[in-house]
């Protein structure tokens, strides 16, 4: 019988992640496979780092996504792939790193403009 609960790690306070782009070669080849994706690092505080990144291996090892997930600035409730995490332990706390994989952006929004819109014609 499969489980139907999907895991997830969720972040119930404080503003939206920030996602940072990255280029790292490593990280960039989680990104193998038929559909292009924008992967991206976020850096969170977390109460216990090992154990989140531990939920990420059972997940992974299980052959299961293991998404983040979030409150976007309009508090819209989105999420992300999770692709890769680590934690670190420093003065403050646990920071965990988080390498997620997003939608590209759709930069072509122009794209279904007509001639009238062209010409300057906005009516």
């Amino acid at each position: 019988m499969k489980e139907t609960t999907e895991e997830k790690i969720t972040i119930i306070e404080g503003p939206p992640p920030t996602f940072e782009s990255i280029d790292d070669g490593w990280a960039l080849g989680l990104n193998e496979g038929p559909f292009l994706y924008d992967l991206a690092l976020t850096r969170l505080r977390a109460f216990n780092g090992p154990a989140l990144v531990e939920r990420c291996h059972r997940a992974w090892r299980k052959q299961r996504m293991i998404y983040l997930e979030y409150r976007n600035e309009m508090g819209m409730e989105e999420r992300a792939p999770i692709m890769a995490a680590r934690s670190l332990d420093n003065q403050d706390g646990y920071m965990l790193l988080l390498w997620v994989r997003r939608e590209p952006e759709d930069l072509d929004v122009d794209a279904d403009i007509d001639d009238d819109t062209i010409d300057g014609d906005m009516s």
